[in-house]
């Protein structure tokens, strides 16, 4: 399942990047195939998620959010594209 956020100017680290009476969306950026469930940001991401419900919430769905490129330099006369990918996770307080 692919989970299409936008997130425009998302930083390097988990984001509450939306927030509802009932739960909200975090997102944190992971590197490669797997990276999302291995980041130590997933943590991170879980400790916002109690923080704003307690041990008591719902994870509703999670999947590949839209991350961000950014050209770092020109090597070799190539420009070099760093792309972060994000992963979100959204939930529901119960």
């Amino acid at each position: 399942m692919t989970f299409l956020l936008v997130c425009a100017g998302c930083a390097e680290g988990v984001e509450l990047v939306q927030e509802t009476e009932s739960g909200g969306v975090v997102t944190y950026p992971y590197k490669g195939d797997n990276g999302h469930l291995y980041s130590r940001l997933r943590d991170d991401a879980f400790q916002i998620i109690e923080k704003r419900c307690g041990k008591h919430y719902t994870i509703v769905r999670e999947g590949e959010a839209k991350g961000s490129s950014r050209v770092s330099g020109v090597v070799e006369g190539m420009e070099e594209v760093i792309t972060v990918r994000r992963w979100a996770i959204q939930f529901r307080c119960k």
